[in-house]
């Protein structure tokens, strides 16, 4: 009876203990930008930036802890909810002060399900990881370094940009996806080339982020792209 007991135990605490670890995470990333969102003096792009960078790396504690991938997604819509809601009504000005009507947040919540759904089922959550961390930190440091050293700003679709965050959002991307493909075992050559494909891809969907819609693009098409070339170049 205490075996039978146990052996139902074991699964569920393999699930939720990781599970709560992720959500302590991501409860942590949001207080912490609240707090500071709340200080005076403290740029709200700054604030809305730890979150989009550290919600991000979110999905390599998923990967380390190999949770299964209906966590992902769940967690993922009910993201896009809260995204959705606070963009009507500013619950969480930390995770929407752009200076502009914006449904990045929504678009990055999405992006995080549709490609669980598509590359951790398929036991290939590389590209997953590829994805989300080319957005968070490819775009998080354009946006920073942007701001604070753009010297040569240009326009896209009446959005501001500079020429420094956009080789950043290049560099970090690079560099983002050779370390992880390198990881799993890719070969140094091939690892190089794809890496600056996704890169320069990445940096020219970056550039088109009206509404947000970057949030959607970058990592759905960093993803994609890494997996098909992978696949086409081995």
């Amino acid at each position: 009876m205490l075996s039978d007991s146990l052996s139902l135990f074991n699964p569920l605490f393999s699930v939720w203990y990781p599970l709560s670890l992720v959500i302590l995470y991501l409860g942590a990333i949001i207080a912490l930008a609240e707090g500071l969102n709340r200080l005076r003096g403290t740029n709200a792009e700054f604030t809305r930036k730890i979150v989009h960078i550290g919600s991000g790396n979110v999905v390599l504690i998923a990967w380390w802890l190999q949770l299964p991938p209906w966590v992902l997604v769940g967690a993922s819509f009910i993201a896009s909810i809260i995204a959705l809601i606070s963009y009507f009504l500013p619950i969480l000005p930390s995770i929407n002060s752009v200076g502009r009507k914006s449904l990045g947040t929504f678009f990055y919540a999405v992006s995080i399900g549709v490609l669980a759904q598509w590359f951790w089922s398929r036991q290939q959550p590389q590209y997953l990881v590829i994805g989300i961390l080319v957005m968070a930190w490819g775009d998080g440091m354009a946006a920073v370094i942007g701001q604070k050293f753009g010297r040569h700003p240009y326009q896209m679709l009446g959005v501001n940009k500079s020429w420094e965050g956009s080789l950043t959002m290049m560099g970090v991307s690079f560099l983002v996806t050779s370390l992880i493909l390198l990881s799993v075992g890719e070969s140094f050559s091939i690892t190089m080339i794809v890496s600056l494909i996704v890169a320069m891809v990445a940096m020219g969907l970056e550039a088109f982020s009206a509404l947000g819609i970057d949030n959607l693009t970058v990592p759905l098409g960093s993803a994609f792209l890494a997996f098909y070339l992978i696949h086409g170049l081995s």
